[in-house]
């Protein structure tokens, strides 16, 4: 695939759990390089097609591409593999555990090292490897500023230091595209505008895609390539931060204005 193709696609989704629809005739692409973002009301079916990309839903009609590649029924390990890693809505860290062994755990599936080379840690590569994944790990801490709580548990931390955490596990993962859930859901102001900073900058200089949910209009309007507009499951705008915030059934949504016929 050339550089100027989409990094991802969705493919006419549709996603039903019995008789509901979450999901209707959704479709759109994700350029490689940009920050998009997927808003509306609450129900619209942001989650729904985060889980259909991420492997936790399998979309009841159409597809998923990654890079030109049909992925609809590729297990969701297996996707993190090809390189899309996710943050969740509701945090999903192991409290018990330190920071930097949380952070460790998106390495899990980079590392070559097999049993028997972990019996005999001490003597080769093993050793190594673990040395190398621990490094880039602290350039994740150091980047998110998180190095003051590295060592402590991470059930412990404020709610936004556990989101700054959780969005080091899913940049670990070294994905090529990061799905973010509602990254700035319950943080204050400064906390937003840290995570804001956050965002742009693992986009800009460590060259991830980012596909973000996120309910702060300012946030989304500031940061954002290009913003989708989903409502009842069904795709009503996408295109610039300006061009979606003009559009008359956006606002229709968002400020109940009326729609004219």
């Amino acid at each position: 695939m050339g550089e100027d193709a989409p990094i991802l696609a969705a493919d006419h989704v549709s996603l039903r759990f019995g008789g509901v629809r979450a999901l209707t005739d959704v479709s759109f692409s994700v350029n490689r390089g940009e920050i998009f973002s997927i808003i509306g009301p609450n129900g619209a079916g942001k989650t729904s097609m985060v889980n259909c990309i991420s492997g936790r839903y399998r979309p009841t009609e159409g597809s998923i591409l990654w890079q030109g590649r049909d992925i609809t029924r590729v297990a969701t390990n297996r996707r993190a593999a090809l390189g899309i890693g996710r943050t969740f809505q509701n945090l999903a860290l192991f409290g018990h555990m330190s920071v930097l062994d949380n952070i460790m755990v998106g390495r899990h599936h980079l590392l070559s090292s097999g049993v028997v080379q972990g019996m005999l840690w001490w003597l080769g590569g093993a050793q190594r490897e673990e040395i190398a994944h621990r490094r880039e790990v602290e350039e994740i801490i150091d980047f998110l500023e998180i190095q003051a709580v590295r060592k402590a548990p991470a059930g412990t931390l404020s709610y936004g230091l556990r989101k700054r955490v959780e969005l080091a596990r899913a940049m670990a993962l070294k994905p090529q595209l990061i799905l973010l859930d509602e990254p700035m859901a319950g943080m204050n102001l400064e906390e937003k505008e840290d995570m804001a900073r956050f965002i742009v900058d693992l986009n800009e200089e460590w060259g991830m895609t980012v596909l973000m949910i996120e309910h702060d209009m300012g946030v989304v309007m500031d940061i954002s390539t290009r913003v989708m507009v989903l409502d009842f499951g069904r795709q009503i705008a996408i295109g610039s931060p300006e061009e979606v915030m003009a559009h008359p059934r956006v606002r229709s949504a968002y400020l109940g204005e009326e729609v004219e016929a």
